[in-house]
């Protein structure tokens, strides 16, 4: 059962946590369907967040995260990985939350490789697509904390929050 908007219309640390243990689906073109847990997340809270995209204003870039929670953001970093955000929380409140690891799959970039994620899937609904969404599976109750990843330029408060969730199981 795909999630639905108000699972993702939560804060980004909440959905976060959440999403550990939930199972992203990819349907590709030719129609092979793929399944896999989600074992690793990072949330981004907005504006006041440093570290978050979103903290530098509203821009063509960012647009999506204004939207309300429920479609995917995804950008391109050293021109080569397709990093995939989960949009969350209430209308013109930008946050987002990093997939960063699915089953033996670490790395934010290998994930968006391994996904087949290009730029197309900007702004796509996790809750109409037929292309990639969540399910539902029980929650994930055993994870542990760690700063955020890659974030150094967003300073020592912002770098060190304990918003990346990591499954234990």
């Amino acid at each position: 059962m795909k999630l639905n908007t108000d699972f993702y219309t939560q804060d980004a640390t909440i959905v976060a946590e959440k999403l550990l243990g939930k199972i992203l689906v990819r349907v590709h073109d030719n129609g092979e369907t793929q399944r896999y847990r989600i074992t690793e997340t990072e949330a981004y809270m907005g504006a006041e967040d440093k570290a978050c995209h979103a903290s530098k204003g509203r821009t063509p870039r960012t647009e999506v995260m204004f939207a309300e929670g429920g479609r995917v953001y995804v950008y391109l970093i050293y021109g080569m990985y397709w990093m995939l955000n989960v949009v969350t929380g209430e209308l013109n409140h930008p946050q987002a939350v990093l997939i960063r690891a699915i089953d033996k799959i670490v790395g934010s970039g290998k994930v968006g490789r391994e996904l087949k994620i290009d730029k197309s899937f900007y702004g796509e609904s996790l809750t109409g697509s037929a292309r990639i969404w969540i399910e539902d599976a029980p929650d994930e109750v055993i994870f542990e904390t760690a700063p955020r990843v890659g974030i150094d330029y967003a300073g020592d408060e912002w770098k060190n929050k304990p918003w990346r969730f990591i499954s234990k199981r």
